[in-house]
């Protein structure tokens, strides 16, 4: 049994796209995935499943949540082995503890490439902040103060928007910490 994480994209967020996480957990039990939990309200659901096909995990969280809440939402899964992975192999600059730096992981929902993505947001400016990628998973780093002229500060309004899904370095770090429990 394989313990995965499903990152949902854009709920609980402005009052829009609202789902309980305590029903989105009895919703991922009725389709038969074990040990849910969810964490913290924006979309995160660890569990474990036989099911080894990560698309069709992700087939599967989407369609309990178009049956069960109505919503279209965006899903992406990661098996945990394959985040404690990505995470070993981050860059070094990113998550250092600074207070003053916000670190993102930029989750890309398939079948949208990370390259796409590079390709729609564009190159970091280098002044303000880092970006480089391993996997489908795309480090971000920018200094608070600055933020607003960084270019990946943009993502939000580029056409790749829905298509990717953004954890903060503690919420992605705290995933895998639960996913491992």
């Amino acid at each position: 049994m394989e313990k995965y994480i499903a990152l949902l994209r854009g709920i609980n967020v402005g009052g829009k796209n609202k789902i309980s996480m305590a029903d989105l957990k009895i919703a991922f039990e009725e389709i038969g995935f074990l040990d849910v939990r969810t964490y913290i309200n924006s979309g995160n659901v660890i569990f474990s499943s036989d099911i080894k096909d990560e698309s069709e995990l992700i087939r599967r969280s989407e369609s309990v949540i178009v049956n069960t809440f109505k919503l279209n939402i965006p899903v992406t899964v990661i098996s945990a082995k394959n985040l404690s992975d990505i995470l070993k192999n981050s860059p070094d600059w990113w998550d250092t503890d600074n207070k003053e730096i916000y670190d993102n992981a930029i989750f890309v929902i398939p079948p949208t490439s990370v390259e796409k993505v590079f390709a729609e947001v564009g190159d970091a400016k280098p002044e303000y902040e880092k970006i480089d990628n391993y996997g489908n998973v795309i480090f971000w780093s920018a200094s608070l103060k600055e933020f607003s002229k960084t270019r990946w500060s943009k993502i939000a309004s580029s056409s790749v928007n829905n298509n990717v899904t953004i954890r903060n370095a503690n919420t992605t770090k705290k995933l895998l910490k639960l996913a491992e429990e």
